[in-house]
């Protein structure tokens, strides 16, 4: 139970960090750059807006241990076609090797997290 909390949390921090305090920082601290994922992708600035309030969203409800499984299933899902797209969109676009494997490891861990998380929540429903 100890080791799988501990890759669980390792995991999710993980993804807290890159896909939320990341994309937090950089419009903070360098707001010009804000777009610089997704304008080489063809995208409008506005989603790069959106995608970050979702992003921030999703990745802070998987670090808030009492918030209601079925939205932390909802962040997961969120999280996850981000990622998908995320792939598709530099196989399609640009093909660059290295922009299409960071998502689908950053993916792979997320499957991590997500794995984790159902094993500690089973411990906990066997423990009541």
């Amino acid at each position: 139970m100890k080791r799988d909390k501990i890759i669980f949390w390792s995991a999710t921090i993980f993804i807290f960090l890159f896909e939320a305090v990341m994309p937090l920082s950089s419009v903070i601290f360098v707001p010009d750059q804000f777009n610089v994922g997704t304008k080489p992708l063809g995208y409008p600035d506005y989603f790069a807006y959106a995608l970050m309030v979702c992003k921030v969203l999703g990745a802070t409800a998987l670090v808030i241990p009492s918030l209601h499984p079925k939205i932390r299933e909802w962040a997961y899902a969120g999280l996850t076609f981000n990622l998908i797209f995320a792939a598709l969109s530099h196989i399609v676009v640009d093909g660059n090797i290295g922009f299409i494997l960071l998502p689908i490891i950053i993916g792979a861990i997320l499957a991590v997290s997500y794995i984790y998380n159902q094993k500690v929540n089973r411990h906990l429903i066997a423990q009541l």
